[in-house]
């Protein structure tokens, strides 16, 4: 069985999207006002917007240390040939 990545996965603004229009669906159904329906799903699609936000700039983050780090490790093997 593979390996779920949730964090992709919860990254992804189409989830939340889906996830508002649900939400605006059932206000609906229970009888919310417009107004109120309009500012939960803003609301949705706003944390939705920074959390993927935070997650991608995580990765970038993460990707350019284990860049260096490859880097650093590399320079005392270039000293030990010269």
């Amino acid at each position: 069985m593979a390996k779920i990545d949730w964090k992709r996965k919860l990254s992804s603004r189409k989830l939340w999207a889906a996830v508002a229009g649900i939400v605006a669906g059932l206000a609906m159904v229970f009888g919310l006002d417009e107004s109120t329906i309009s500012s939960v799903a803003g609301a949705v699609v706003s944390v939705a917007s920074v959390v993927s936000y935070i997650i991608t700039e995580g990765r970038v983050d993460a990707e350019s240390i284990r860049q260096a780090a490859e880097k650093l490790q590399s320079v005392p093997e270039a000293v030990q040939d010269e």
